[in-house]
């Protein structure tokens, strides 16, 4: 199989110029760098490597072989084509909660300056082989921020939702961390605040599992028909996620996190 492709979706990667890209995140205690470099041949190199804390489970990446896709050809042919993609796992929950809360009912741009902005300000500064990078702030932290604060960061829409996911985690984090994903879904559901797409986009970035991703979102639905503009794609979402599941299959995960891939790396024109 050739060297995949990392998926870059989550807004903690940082792009350098010489196209390496970063991230660091916390795995079982420690802090972790995560580094992407792209190959000549395609595909990226990753080098893991503990920042800090005396633990040894790194991030986990799993990796996506589109090679095994079986279904309409005009969906898996060019997701065929872009070869395998990797992507690394969120395994604190607190971080894609959070992460998910700031992505709420904006555009993606938007979000992913405001969470940068967000760690920059209020996250742990790490340097790392290729530059520095911001943790996501710790629930105290976000306890913390008055409203003011908030505002100045153009974050006021998402104080309710991070407080709330704040204070549930410092509760709930230890048992969060020993359930499955249909469980957490249903956990982090019941916070206040917390919507199903809110939920969804946390337990999917948790585990790849992107069968439990918000799969008839505005993002699968556009890139679906960016991917294969000759299927007759339904504008409804409870239509769409009807046919993409029914498509989908018993791939539905592999589908949704092969198109999503496909879209992030199209839409920027890098292998992201």
């Amino acid at each position: 199989m050739p060297q995949p492709n990392m998926m870059l979706d989550h807004p903690g990667w940082l792009r350098g110029d010489d196209g390496r890209a970063r991230r660091v995140l916390r795995s079982a205690g420690s802090v972790w760098s995560v580094i992407c470099t792209p190959e000549p041949a395609g595909g990226h190199l990753v080098d893991v490597v503990r920042l800090a804390g005396d633990t040894d489970v790194a991030p986990v990446a799993d990796t996506i072989d589109p090679r095994t896709l079986v279904g309409d050809v005009a969906v898996c042919e060019p997701l065929r084509a872009d070869g395998p993609v990797a992507r690394v796992r969120t395994s604190d929950v607190w971080e894609a909660l959070g992460t998910a809360v700031t992505r709420q009912v904006i555009k993606a741009a938007t979000a992913r300056e405001n969470y940068r902005r967000f760690c920059e300000t209020y996250g742990e500064r790490y340097d790392t082989a290729a530059g520095p990078a911001w943790l996501f702030p710790s629930p105290e932290t976000v306890l913390a921020l008055s409203d003011d604060e908030f505002a100045v960061l153009r974050m006021k829409f998402f104080r309710g939702g991070l407080r709330s996911a704040a204070e549930a985690s410092l509760k709930a984090a230890d048992d969060w961390a020993g359930m499955t994903g249909e469980q957490l879904i249903a956990a982090v559901q019941s916070v206040r605040r917390i919507g199903p797409w809110t939920a969804g986009a946390t337990v999917a970035d948790v585990t790849n599992d992107y069968s439990l991703y918000p799969f008839a979102d505005l993002a699968v639905r556009t890139w679906a028909g960016k991917l294969a503009p000759s299927v007759s794609w339904p504008k409804p979402e409870p239509e769409f996620g009807r046919l993409w599941q029914a498509m989908a299959g018993g791939q539905l995960s592999e589908w949704t996190l092969l198109t999503l891939a496909w879209g992030v790396r199209h839409a920027t024109g890098v292998a992201l």
